[in-house]
């Protein structure tokens, strides 16, 4: 363990020794695009990512590898329009593949493609555009609208994710949306379709907990759609809206404070059994608030990000699932992009802090977490070390990832 532990380091402080010698690429115009006109208002751009991982993990079995290797994100994104009242997107790509769902001939379902988001939108107005299909213009809170490209922390905070899997695709739901803004008020709102087969799979027991699978046992009538909104007051520097994935850390090159407020509500969401075998719908409703600062600190290159945010979760009565459960959530995370020259190399090390309650237990999920971004060329080439400590219940364990990410 220990010789695996020091070849991992030394494997780090070797890329970290050129990556200090390193220039930057400052000069990323915004990835591949192709003008239809003279003045590019008819366009395809296209955007590609993939980020790699070798994580180390302290707390696993005696026949169990410490050391792994993982594809955490391959994605491919690109949008179009032919002029400005309407577009479409579609971002498709795969995650987390390791040698656990790798398959001989990559036919697998770990190793295949799909669709994050299809989605397609139409402008009436400057300030208001609507659209459908498979998207992500969710609601609750920043984080669960997190762009990947760009967070703070090597991944985003999972609990934030509040409905991955349960009543989505990945984050995304099947359904239509609108979005603009009031002066400096930004909104989003969804009405969506609740996925049928989630990975709550359980059936409800008699004085049991309650089970998210509403739909699945309950049918489409009672339990088929889910409503969702969040909104932020911008009080400095105005946050681009024209896609939905909010941007974790802007390492100083944009003064921003938000405030916001989200919710998701899904009507018979979830279902419990009495005691007497009688089935009884629950309602889900996840609510949230919380606050987003980015700033740069002088003219030497330093910044400044935090984020704080308190979530309100009720999946119904005792309702654990996973990372998932009714309680409460505050996270919050900080990090500072040390001064230097804004054209090479750049390090923002970053703490972060999360601690989840559950009505079913008396036990508490804490995770912290401490890392350091290093940048060549802002977040388009960048690696980020993180070790990251989670305590719930009997589980105590610390995982160390280093992980490279580039796009472009």
């Amino acid at each position: 363990m220990k010789k695996r532990f020091l070849m991992l380091s030394c494997i780090l402080f070797l890329v970290s020794f050129q990556l200090a010698i390193a220039q930057g690429s400052p000069d990323y115009s915004g990835g591949l695009k192709v003008k239809f006109n003279d003045d590019g208002s008819k366009y395809l751009r296209l955007i590609s990512w993939a980020q790699v991982q070798g994580t180390y993990n302290d707390n696993v079995s005696d026949n169990t590898s410490r050391l792994n290797f993982n594809l955490r994100r391959a994605r491919i994104l690109m949008f179009a329009q032919i002029n400005e009242k309407f577009m479409i997107l579609t971002h498709f790509g795969l995650n987390s593949l390791n040698s656990s769902t790798l398959s001989p001939v990559g036919k697998g379902d770990g190793a295949q493609l799909f669709f994050h988001d299809v989605w397609v939108q139409y402008n009436l107005s400057k300030n208001l555009s609507v659209g459908g299909g498979l998207h992500y213009f969710n609601g609750i809170s920043r984080l669960n609208n997190q762009s990947t490209l760009n967070m703070l922390t090597l991944d985003n905070n999972r609990q934030s994710w509040a409905t991955i899997g349960l009543s989505d695709q990945f984050a995304r739901h099947i359904g239509v949306f609108a979005k603009g803004k009031f002066g400096k008020l930004q909104y989003r709102v969804a009405i969506n379709d609740a996925i049928t087969n989630g990975l709550d799979t359980r059936s409800p027991e008699a004085g049991g907990p309650a089970v998210y699978g509403g739909k699945r046992i309950l049918g489409s009538r009672d339990a088929g759609k889910a409503y969702a909104g969040y909104f932020d007051f911008q009080f400095l520097d105005q946050e681009s809206n024209f896609l939905p994935f909010k941007v974790g850390s802007y390492l100083g090159g944009k003064k921003v404070f938000n405030v916001g407020a989200g919710f998701f509500l899904h009507p018979s969401g979830s279902v419990l059994m009495d005691l007497q075998g009688n089935l009884q719908a629950q309602d889900v409703s996840i609510f949230a608030i919380d606050a987003f600062y980015d700033t740069p600190l002088g003219d030497d290159g330093s910044a400044l990000t935090a984020y704080v945010t308190y979530q309100s979760n009720d999946y119904g009565k005792n309702y654990l699932y996973s990372a998932y459960g009714t309680g409460s959530m505050v996270y919050g995370h900080a990090g500072y992009v040390i001064a230097g020259d804004k054209t090479k190399t750049r390090y923002q090390p970053y703490i972060s802090y999360a601690t989840n309650s559950y009505d079913a237990t008396n036990d508490n999920r804490n995770v912290f977490g401490i890392g350091t971004n290093i940048y060549m060329s802002g977040h388009n080439s960048k690696i980020t070390v993180e070790y990251k400590k989670e305590k719930f219940g009997s589980t105590d364990n610390g995982t160390f990832t280093v992980q490279a990410m580039i796009y472009l």
